[in-house]
């Protein structure tokens, strides 16, 4: 199994994803927000780059609608949700198409329209994630999503775990940034938290008063979904889909 590792999106040529297997980690905070709200029971989330994609498909969609996300940090004005996981609620969420944005995760999902298959991971959701991985025992590529499209370290520790886990069970073949992922994730993983509160983007948001995400977004193996991005939309992986 050959693992290869993108820092950021930005370098990504969409169609050099074409039948690869991707995953895509934004752990503060869109991938641990989309799993939480499958979690909760969200019945699909539907990833945008602008406020205006947004407002387009909601206006289009009936019932049923959740606008959620965040510029810059914070709740996107008459939005339903910010990025908090903790705001994504079974009443908030529940049987509710999740039409969502951010300033790094979503960009970096739709870079993956192309792609085999698109799991969504962060830590809180990452045993089941690496699971699906081994089983499915193919290539696959990690893309984090960064920060304004460049290297963070959160993410990268996230990916390394997930390197980690896998290389326990299966032969593995790491690229070169691959390994740098899996060395940052035995310098940097023995207290995800920490990590989270000295990385940048962990203290720009503790600064805008979101400090109660990062306990969250620390959270290891705690949530038991796959969120998958296929045909413009996420949905929850289920055994039933064949992949």
């Amino acid at each position: 199994m050959k693992i290869d590792v993108h820092f950021s999106p930005s370098s990504i040529d969409e169609l050099s994803l074409k039948e690869k297997v991707c995953i895509v980690i934004d752990v503060l905070r869109a991938t641990s927000s989309i799993a939480t709200a499958f979690s909760n029971g969200a019945k699909e989330v539907f990833p945008v780059n602008t406020v205006a994609e947004a407002g387009k498909i909601a206006s289009n969609t009936f019932g049923g609608i959740v606008l959620a996300g965040e510029k810059n940090g914070v709740i996107i004005e008459g939005f339903h949700l910010g990025n908090s996981p903790s705001e994504y609620t079974e009443e908030k969420v529940k049987n509710k198409t999740v039409v969502f944005t951010s300033t790094n995760g979503s960009n970096a999902i739709l870079k993956t329209r192309f792609a085999k298959i698109s799991l969504l991971a962060s830590f809180l959701n990452i045993g089941k994630v690496s699971n699906f991985l081994v089983e499915k025992n193919s290539d696959f590529t990690i893309i984090c999503a960064g920060k304004n499209n460049l290297f963070c370290v959160e993410d990268t520790v996230c990916a390394g775990m997930i390197i980690s886990f896998i290389s326990e069970t299966i032969d593995v073949e790491l690229t070169d940034s691959a390994v740098a992922a899996l060395v940052l994730y035995k310098n940097f993983g023995h207290n995800i938290l920490d990590t989270l509160k000295n990385c940048e983007h962990g203290n720009f948001l503790c600064e805008i008063g979101f400090e109660n995400d990062l306990t969250v977004c620390s959270s290891c193996d705690l949530l038991s979904v796959i969120p998958i991005y296929s045909n413009n939309s996420i949905k929850n992986f289920e055994r039933k889909d064949n992949l």
